[in-house]
């Protein structure tokens, strides 16, 4: 693994700690569960490929 990566990861992570206990506790139902999962998903295979192709 590359220096970059590693930073990535830690910033990923870093940000997951961050947003995870608030998530969680605002997400009662299944269904909106879900929903905010695959926004945050998405936002984070997005912030991936921008890393990826800025290289």
């Amino acid at each position: 693994m590359q220096a970059d990566q590693i930073m990535s990861a830690i910033f990923l992570l870093a940000v997951l700690a961050l947003i995870l206990p608030g998530f969680l506790s605002t997400n009662n139902k299944l269904k909106q569960f879900i929903s905010n999962l695959s926004i945050w998903a998405v936002i984070v295979i997005f912030i991936i490929v921008t890393i990826y192709l800025i290289k």
